[in-house]
């Protein structure tokens, strides 16, 4: 290919989008790794020559340029090759979480109404037990072997032509919808355009400080976009993303990380607290570690330093949400190292770190006015980062976003060196484990028990969880019932991870004059 012609091609498709990525790479580097899941290793060019696959394939059933599809599954190869599809396909993809119950799957999936649903082998019963409630969905794929009415994703793409689908896409077209929970509970999906997507992108590459040749693990969950986020700056530097297969354990972390050369991995908390308790951590040389980039909920400081003592100061710190886009705020390695500095009362460990670049930050109190260093408000955002809106809930993108400001729910305050340190959240959502649960939704399932008459949920600090999702249960008169039993109820209604952890049974919860429980109140007491 000659220079010309070279150039020509690389113009193929629209600038500041992940279509021209993905193409690009696979012209300029076609045999560097991509992706690595388990014994499977895929090029650049092979990446690319699979995502057109799949779009042809999807062409073939009648699936459009803006026609929603959806994902159901755990981290594995195809995961990325079918949001590769919607980078360039021009189709929207929709992520939906494995840890739901069915009731809530149905919710999820019907509420942004994918035409095709793919997911993964070990949920072909849960699909099975729910695809005829999903009244949008024609057709289903596995990544697995077909069985009835569930089609093989293999059998998909398999005759399908490698060559480029004609340019589809611009950067002002959805891309893409995350769900997350609303404060009372309900999911709402947030949705992402191409170029909000290139934005989150880039700058996380500037952020993270991804050089060409870097390889990360993928070990939290691509559903979320936090573990989404941290793949595709990789990809961008012609980087490889080594994906944990779901049948590996994070005791298997160790090994490929030393295996593989990785130097970039993103964990939460818990994930943390549990590599540092393998027995086995001194046996591996984990000197190709550059970064360990952490997030999702807060970081105990006393775990935090263990791990500098084990790893040295490497680690970063992210915090955003699903409507800011992954990152709002970054502690760098640089402030780790420097973590013996204090700022006023306090290290530079218990805060969040500084705005990101491209990325402005206020704290305000209830009337708009930016308040004071030390004061808590609440943190807003603004930037060409964020969602869109929610999908189909205009009044409450409204009521999300106004004059141009994300209104992220979480308090907080700034230091004078402009450091950001999250107080409270303001809707009381509780972070477990790195997920998100709002009490709201567990109360409601608490209260379909017979036995019960009043129930509180909070969160309470857990060595483990780092928050546990903690209950406080009035029982109805001459009601007898255990808190096992309790507990049981909620994991048969609602996912595993938003049950209650523990029960507490108590005569009555404290309320104001107009009958609120007094959360603040509660949580004082642990």
């Amino acid at each position: 290919m000659t220079a010309k012609l070279l150039l020509q091609e690389l113009s193929r498709y629209p600038l500041g989008t992940f279509a021209d990525i993905i193409y690009r790479n696979a012209i300029l580097s076609p045999d560097s790794e991509a992706f690595v899941c388990g014994r499977e290793r895929i090029s650049f060019k092979q990446f690319n020559e699979r995502v057109n696959k799949l779009i042809h394939g999807l062409h073939s059933l009648g699936i459009q340029k803006g026609d929603i599809i959806g994902i159901l599954s755990w981290n594995q190869l195809e995961y990325p090759e079918v949001f590769g599809a919607a980078m360039k396909g021009g189709f929207v993809l929709a992520h939906f979480n494995p840890r739901l119950q069915p009731e809530e799957m149905v919710h999820v999936i019907n509420d942004s109404g994918p035409r095709v649903l793919f997911h993964g082998p070990e949920l072909v019963e849960t699909v099975d037990g729910i695809h005829k409630q999903l009244s949008k969905t024609e057709s289903f794929f596995t990544f697995g072997d077909a069985e009835e009415y569930i089609e093989a994703y293999k059998e998909l793409v398999g005759s399908q032509s490698r060559e480029e689908p004609e340019p589809r896409v611009d950067e002002d077209d959805p891309l893409t919808i995350f769900y997350t929970s609303g404060t009372t509970g309900t999911p709402r999906g947030a949705i992402y355009t191409h170029r909000q997507k290139m934005e989150n992108t880039r700058m996380k590459a500037l952020d993270i400080g991804v050089e060409i040749g870097d390889r990360h693990i993928v070990v939290l969950p691509m559903f979320h976009i936090g573990g989404d986020s941290h793949i595709w700056p990789f990809f961008l530097m012609g980087g490889c993303n080594v994906i944990l297969p779901i049948s590996y354990a994070l005791s298997d972390t160790l090994k490929i990380i030393a295996e593989e050369k990785i130097t970039d991995i993103h964990i939460v908390p818990t994930q943390l607290v549990s590599l540092l308790n393998l027995p086995n951590i001194d046996q591996y040389d984990l000197h190709c570690l550059k970064r360990i980039w952490y997030g999702a909920s807060p970081m105990p400081t006393e775990v935090l330093e263990n791990g500098l003592s084990v790893f040295g100061p490497i680690f970063m710190q992210g915090y955003g949400q699903t409507e800011s886009g992954p990152d709002v705020t970054v502690l760098s390695k640089a402030d780790h190292r420097n973590s013996g500095e204090s700022t006023g009362a306090q290290s530079v460990l218990a805060s969040c770190g500084r705005p990101c670049i491209g990325v402005h930050v206020r704290i305000v109190d209830d009337d708009g006015r930016d308040v004071e260093v030390g004061k808590i408000g609440e943190i807003i955002v603004q930037s060409k980062r964020t969602m869109t809106g929610y999908y189909h809930r205009p009044e409450e993108t409204r009521e999300k976003i106004r004059d141009g400001w994300l209104y992220t729910g979480d308090l907080g305050y700034y230091d004078e060196r402009g450091y950001i340190y999250i107080a409270d959240r303001k809707k009381d959502m509780i972070i477990t484990g790195g997920e998100n649960v709002y009490p709201a939704e567990v109360e409601n399932v608490l209260y379909r028990h017979p036995a019960v008459k009043e129930a509180a949920v909070i969160g309470v600090p857990d060595s483990y969880w780092i928050e546990r999702v903690h209950a406080l249960v009035v029982l109805k008169e001459g009601a007898q019932v255990l808190g096992e039993e309790v507990i049981a109820f909620c994991r048969e209604n609602i996912a595993h991870y938003k049950a209650p952890k523990s029960i507490e049974f108590v005569d009555d919860l404290p309320k104001n004059p107009q009958g609120k429980v007094l959360k603040r109140e509660i949580r004082s007491k642990y």
